[in-house]
């Protein structure tokens, strides 16, 4: 009997997969659905079950224009195995589950159940309630029920984690659906934000990223202007908490006691992640972003004085509708001024249900990617030559758990420096864990790593390797791998620097 014939047990616990698309925040809530379903007694199917599981949910994504097509393409492929498969559940979330809502269920009619981004806290009840009921369930809050950070959590790391301090977007960028389907900005309390990266630091998390649609625009909704920057500054005051991130940022609101905040907090990292998304003036004003190239530029500069090795990252969109070659130049002009670390760039495709898509002046193909690849090399010879005036630095790297595809062929070990560079090093013959932390000389420069040939200078344990260690012992018990209200432990590894939060920041 092959195991699409097998229907669970009456005794065994079922089990669960979950398939994520999208941004960090679909990540994040991918964490909740997984700790939902565990403290519901679910439990998660072995890597690479590719659909061998009780229950499958999609965390969605709208903001590709083939992201529906891609849904339904795996649906369709789980059809015939959900067929075989007495008992066997699908249920979609996210973003295109809010938009598309029962057009869902009316393509693919196996689905069981629909939930969109105001109510993942319901998917248990869902599931249930469509077994019992043998129909499929369609909910859709119009409104933030829950905030997510009371949910149940699964984390993927020992050693690393996101925090969010906001859901939702007060902007309203011509090329963005986000803010439609996951509402206007709502704030938690930084008592609430600080009580969740205590509660981590005890567990043995060393390393934060706080997470935000508009990560710097946090305080509107609480009536404090000022609120982000006190709250990197209350991070610094946490005992145990090595590493603060934060993406992504919006110029607009990106204000001087934000940067003297990064420059003045030992703990806050320096690295930035700030999307551009257009060096034109004009491109940007059809975008509704609200800053100028002048700006930007500006921010850029007072963050380099403050923080003179500080890594800055950003998003660029090109061939947005209009966009003419002298558009296209500035933002060329901007890319070589600022000197990005890395910048992730994207050929602009219509998001449907925005204005953007509506506009005149949508680009042939052929010259969108006739720029796209003008931008690509000259960011990768500036990559290049920024990577190379590392070498010769002493940097501590956090040892971050499957960081370089190479590792075990050259005897290698990855973490991320302070700036959040990847750095490949020589695997040292005492035991390095993920969360440990090691000294290493940068002898090399690739555009995107570092690699540190030599001997590692220093090794230094820490409580996130230990919370590592105790995560992946041989199991004794059940795994506590969920702890209600408050996250356990984090992300898999101290990402990169990403595309901002659904690449609309």
């Amino acid at each position: 009997m092959s195991s699409s014939d097998r229907s669970p047990s009456v005794d065994s616990p079922r089990s669960y997969e979950i398939r994520t698309y999208g941004c960090q925040m679909n990540v994040h809530d991918s964490e909740r659905l997984s700790g939902l379903l565990e403290d519901a007694g679910y439990v998660r199917a072995p890597e690479g079950s590719d659909g061998d599981a009780d229950v499958v949910v999609f965390n969605t994504c709208a903001v590709r224009e083939n992201a529906d097509n891609r849904l339904y393409g795996n649906l369709g492929r789980l059809a015939p195995v959900k067929a075989g498969r007495p008992g066997m559940q699908i249920a979609v979330g996210g973003c295109l589950a809010q938009k598309d809502r029962a057009t869902i269920v009316e393509r693919a009619p196996w689905v069981d159940v629909v939930f969109g981004t105001h109510n993942i806290g319901k998917l248990p009840v869902l599931l249930e309630r469509a077994r019992t009921q043998d129909e499929a369930q369609v909910e859709i809050a119009e409104s933030l029920e829950t905030f997510p950070s009371t949910l149940p959590t699964r984390r993927e790391s020992a050693y690393a984690a996101w925090v969010s301090v906001s859901v939702g977007c007060n902007n309203t960028c011509t090329f963005c659906i986000v803010p439609a389907l996951r509402g206007k900005e709502k704030d938690r309390r930084p008592g609430d934000v600080l009580a969740e990266v205590e509660a981590l630091v005890a567990e043995g998390v060393s390393e934060i990223t706080l997470l935000g649609q508009n990560v710097n625009a946090y305080g509107s909704d609480i009536g404090d202007r000022e609120a982000f920057g006190k709250l990197l500054r209350a991070c610094g005051g946490v005992e145990g908490l090595e590493r603060v991130r934060f993406t992504s940022p919006h110029p607009r609101d990106f204000t001087d006691d934000v940067i003297a905040a990064m420059a003045e907090t030992p703990n806050v990292m320096p690295q930035l992640h700030m999307p551009l998304q257009s060096g034109s003036d004009t491109v940007l004003r059809a975008m509704r972003r609200s800053y100028r190239q002048d700006r930007y530029l500006g921010i850029i500069g007072k963050v380099r004085e403050a923080i003179p090795h500080a890594a800055i990252t950003t998003d660029i969109i090109v061939g947005f509708p209009g966009e003419t070659d002298a558009d296209f130049e500035q933002t060329l002009h901007v890319v070589r001024e600022a000197r990005f670390a890395q910048a992730f760039t994207f050929q602009y495709s219509k998001r449907p249900g925005t204005p953007a898509a509506d506009m005149p002046g949508q680009l042939p193909k052929e010259v969108v990617q006739e720029r796209y690849e003008r931008l690509v090399a000259l960011q990768e010879d500036i990559s290049w030559d920024e990577n190379k005036k590392q070498v010769g630095r002493t940097v501590e790297v956090m040892v971050t758990e499957g960081g370089g595809r190479k590792d075990g062929a050259t005897r290698r070990l990855s973490g991320r420096a302070p700036d959040n560079r990847l750095v490949h090093f020589t695997r040292p013959d005492e035991e390095v864990r993920p969360g440990d932390a090691a000294t290493v000389r940068i002898s090399y420069a690739a555009p995107h790593h570092l690699l540190a040939e030599g001997p590692v200078e220093a090794v230094r344990r820490t409580r996130a390797g230990d919370a590592w260690q105790r995560r992946t012992a041989p199991a004794t018990e059940p795994p506590a791998g969920v702890l209600l209200g408050l996250p356990k432990v984090g992300v898999p590894e101290p990402l990169p620097a990403a595309s901002g939060a659904c690449g609309c920041d």
